[in-house]
């Protein structure tokens, strides 16, 4: 089964710098401001650590 990182906006406090883009060992995911972060799925290699990271469950992994 191919898993899939999403992004669960209505979770994401958009308040902060996300601490989940510094633990994406690909470098997938970016962040303008405080918006949400934004994934590049070309570089995503759908490992789950920033879903497992991310203390409001904004990042998840689903399956395809």
């Amino acid at each position: 089964m191919d898993k899939k990182l999403e992004i669960i906006i209505n979770n994401c406090p958009q308040n902060h710098k996300c601490p989940a883009v510094n633990v994406c060992p690909a470098g997938a995911l970016s962040q303008n401001g405080f918006e949400a972060p934004k994934i590049d799925y070309d570089k995503c290699i759908a490992c789950g650590k920033c879903s497992n990271f991310c203390p409001k469950k904004a990042l998840v992994m689903i399956t395809k």
